[in-house]
């Protein structure tokens, strides 16, 4: 690409460039806030008056496909140089990350921040939210516009103004809740003026979110022509009512009637399905969280075929299984209800064995908390329970935790599923994924002989529980930086509302290379129309 190019040139023609003019006020609080505060006090310049001079040295720099020891600099918020040993003046912020890892900061591909979602809205918002987030590594993501009575314009502006005060970098996808002539326009101006590249489609929540497979087929084929990638929420939501009947009917109402009324089964059909029908169109799929040994083995079947199928499993799904659902305290047992639900013992190390082996592609959250009064809505029917769990500020620590400490992947597989994947599908890399010249300087530094604890005590997060609660393990981010500013360190976090941008995602990512190529292939198979004589009258 051309700015790497560009920044490329700068270095090797101008070394004094490093050490550059001295740097303008941090955009951040140089201070620090509260993560709960709403405002900073006095006024904050912007990133583009801003020039922050920073050179981490001396770190194992990690990307998705090779590691090196090297130095890196950073000026105005663009990784301008790595290389072996860089010399930089007096101004430059120097950070010592000998015997760390230096890496791209994370991508979390699935949120929902400010989510108005079965009659209450969740308790983090695009400052909260991203300010946990932060903490725990990951420095951009990707949240769901929901439409406002089917409005995709009307919902994209509602997240506008909620992400106002957004401290770290976002993207948006979109839902689709119901199909016209109005809806397909706007899936249109989406993607070519609001830089929108997915469209995301429930088969579960009936009669409220859900869609018909009718309307999946026109979403599907929309995406396709627009080179937008549709996404889906894989449950059977006829059968998932039918099975909710089910368990109130034989007086099962807490939590644990959740999980038994939407089994793995009605996860593995309703992929299967939306497989099927991205097949039939020749479009690619993307299969948000993947709860299941039976939506798993789906994904698996589809891709060694050649589909382009992407699977997403989320944090929950790895780590944790359904057993805390039976617990016999109401408020512990209902903050683990989510949808689809986390499964039985053994669901989970097999998704974990499916991510080190290629099979499923990159690890979201669906961070979508709720506090334990309104998780109390459903105390006496679980289907008035709020799902969601938490897990935005956990992803990071507790993927290294579970895949790189245990051996299952490497570093550089790390970062590939945390960070650079999630850039190639939503097609922001190498502007973000990498560690590279010219890439955004959105970068973490881990020690790895650093423990970390997650406690709802001393999260970020708003909500009063935390699913992960309790768990220990090696490997501490200890630095994050973004859009080259130091954001946390020492334990301390310093952002300020209103410092992210909104990151436009360009169409037609890489999934979508050489489709037209099976078009033509498939109308060349179909050997007709075949040509008749008349038949006499």
């Amino acid at each position: 690409m051309a700015f790497i190019f560009l920044f490329s040139l700068i270095i090797t023609i101008a070394p004094s460039f490093l050490a550059h003019s001295q740097s303008q006020p941090n955009q951040f609080c140089e201070a620090g806030i509260g993560y709960g505060e709403s405002s900073c006090g006095g006024s904050i310049p912007s990133s583009s008056s801003s020039s922050k001079l920073l050179l981490i040295k001396g770190g194992t720099v990690v990307n998705a496909h090779h590691q090196q020891i090297a130095d890196v600099y950073v000026e105005d918020g663009v990784i301008v140089a790595v290389n072996p040993t860089i010399t930089v003046g007096d101004e430059v912020r120097v950070i010592d990350a000998t015997g760390k890892f230096v890496m791209p900061g994370g991508i979390d591909p699935h949120t929902h921040l400010e989510f108005e979602f079965m009659n209450t809205v969740t308790k983090d918002d695009f400052f909260s939210g991203q300010a946990a987030a932060l903490a725990g590594g990951t420095t951009m993501h990707i949240d769901f516009v929901i439409p406002i009575d089917g409005s995709l314009t009307a919902g994209f502006e509602a997240y506008e103004k909620k992400a106002k005060k957004s401290c770290m970098d976002y993207g948006f996808h979109m839902a689709i809740t119901k199909w016209d002539e109005t809806v397909a326009k706007e899936m249109e101006i989406m993607v070519k003026e609001k830089g929108i590249n997915s469209f995301k489609f429930f088969m579960a929540y009936k009669g409220a979110l859900m869609i018909s497979d009718e309307l999946l087929l026109e979403g599907f084929k929309k995406c396709k022509s627009l080179g937008a990638l549709a996404m889906v929420h894989a449950e059977n939501g006829d059968a998932v009512y039918e099975g909710q009947k089910n368990m109130i009917e034989l007086g099962i109402t807490g939590p644990e009637g959740h999980a038994l009324s939407r089994p793995p089964v009605l996860e593995g059909e309703a992929t299967a399905r939306a497989i099927r029908l991205a097949d039939f169109v020749n479009t690619p799929l993307y299969v948000v969280h993947v709860m299941s040994i039976d939506a798993m083995e789906e994904v698996a079947k589809a891709r060694k075929s050649g589909q382009r199928v992407i699977g997403e499993p989320v944090l929950s799904g790895l780590a944790l299984d359904d057993s805390w659902l039976w617990h016999p305290d109401f408020v512990t047992a209902a903050k683990y209800v989510m949808s689809p639900p986390i499964r039985k013992k053994g669901h989970d190390k097999a998704l974990q064995a499916a991510l080190s082996t290629g099979v499923l592609q990159l690890v979201g959250t669906d961070h979508c908390v709720f506090n334990s009064t309104q998780k109390s809505f459903g105390i006496d029917d679980f289907r008035k329970i709020p799902n969601g769990v938490n897990g935005i500020e956990e992803r990071m620590h507790v993927v290294w935790d579970i895949m790189v400490e245990s051996g299952q992947i490497s570093v550089t597989d790390y970062v590939r599923l945390t960070s650079t994947e999630c850039a190639r599908i939503f097609n922001i890399y190498p502007r973000k994924g990498a560690i590279l010249p010219g890439s955004d300087a959105d970068i973490i530094i881990l020690n790895p002989n650093s423990s970390f604890e997650v406690s709802s005590k001393s999260h970020h997060s708003r909500v009063d529980t935390n699913v992960y609660e309790g768990r220990r393990g090696k490997g501490k981010i200890e630095v994050t930086i973004a859009g080259g500013r130091v954001v946390w360190e020492n334990n301390e976090l310093k952002v300020a509302p209103g410092t992210g941008r909104y990151i436009q995602m360009s169409p037609f990512s890489y999934l979508f290379d050489g489709l037209d190529k099976k078009d033509a292939s498939y109308l060349n198979s179909l050997k007709a129309p075949v040509k008749r004589a008349q038949s006499a009258a």
